[in-house]
């Protein structure tokens, strides 16, 4: 019988292969912001979250310094995780609209989450080779995952992490898709990317993605995931 998928092994927790990233997750972590001085941080890479029975999968770009990098799990305890879960909940992909912590009873249905890197980097930037360095995380996320039927892409870094991980089964002329909010992106051979404007306070707060953008995006991704 094989092992169930564990997608947070030690290896990933420990892991160190970018020295800058290193650098800046203990260095948030150790500093804190004001209103979280009291808390321990995470200040580790951050696992995948979800359902291991999922038929989708989000996508998304890094930890945020003051919610995943505090909390140790993904969108959790930030203004991006306050826009993202009560959409998953509206779509009933998630038992509770609130996510503060990782012992919050939070319970995800049908959907994993899970992002192209997975330290928080300065800035939100992280690097070409840094991402290269973390798309075995990515690939081992999916290799776990057998019923996945969709990928969202939560922004452009996203989008492009995805084409990366699949272009090494299969020849792809990048330039053939291009990432736009609500577009669908098809596949010989892989699970179809569904791209999404990224939940970020930067989009959300500005009316550029807004929740009635986003419960399209997710009801478009129930209807390609079939299933119950």
């Amino acid at each position: 019988m094989a092992e169930p998928f564990d997608p947070a092994p030690e290896a990933l927790l420990s892991c160190t292969r970018c020295p800058r990233l290193v650098a800046h997750r203990e260095a948030v972590a150790r500093v804190k912001r004001r209103a979280y001085r009291l808390e321990p941080y995470w200040g580790r890479p951050v696992p995948g979250f979800g359902d291991p029975e999922a038929r989708i999968v989000l996508l998304g770009l890094a930890p945020g310094a003051h919610g995943s990098n505090r909390t140790g799990r993904m969108f959790t305890g930030d203004g991006s995780g306050a826009f993202l879960y009560p959409a998953l909940w509206r779509a009933g992909l998630a038992n509770q609209p609130r996510a503060a912590h990782r012992d919050d009873g939070l319970v995800l249905r049908g959907v994993f989450i899970t992002a192209a890197a997975r330290c928080v980097p300065p800035d939100n930037k992280p690097t070409r080779e840094e991402l290269q360095s973390c798309r075995g995380w990515l690939a081992r996320d999916f290799a776990g995952l057998p019923n996945v039927k969709v990928v969202v892409a939560l922004g452009r870094v996203a989008h492009e992490s995805y084409l990366e991980l699949i272009s090494r089964g299969q020849r792809l002329v990048k330039a053939r898709y291009g990432f736009a909010h609500g577009a669908l992106h098809t596949f010989a051979g892989a699970p179809p990317l569904l791209d999404a404007y990224h939940v970020s306070l930067q989009n959300t707060n500005t009316g550029r993605l807004t929740p009635e953008m986003f419960d399209a995006v997710l009801a478009r991704a129930k209807e390609l995931a079939g299933g119950d």
